[in-house]
């Protein structure tokens, strides 16, 4: 449910798992290894800052970018 208003600048977990490309439980999931901190809400409609989402989105695109480079003709990271 998206109905909550939230303050500028946060983005509602459904906003956040939309711009990371990841499910609700894949932003849980990123929430528990500590990627990525809540930055208000409810327990159960929480925020998150527009800036650490977006800063966490560069990093996984930017892992992502090295993971495609080919060494030796196989994928492996850097």
């Amino acid at each position: 449910m998206e109905s909550q208003i939230i303050r500028p600048g946060h983005l509602t977990a459904h906003q956040a798992a939309r711009v990371l490309g990841v499910s609700l439980v894949g932003l849980r999931s990123i929430v528990h290894r500590g990627q990525l901190q809540r930055a208000g809400g409810t327990p159960r409609q929480p925020w998150y800052r527009v800036t650490d989402v977006a800063d966490l989105a560069a990093k996984r695109a930017a892992r992502k970018a090295v993971m495609k480079v080919p060494i030796s003709g196989r994928y492996e990271a850097a």
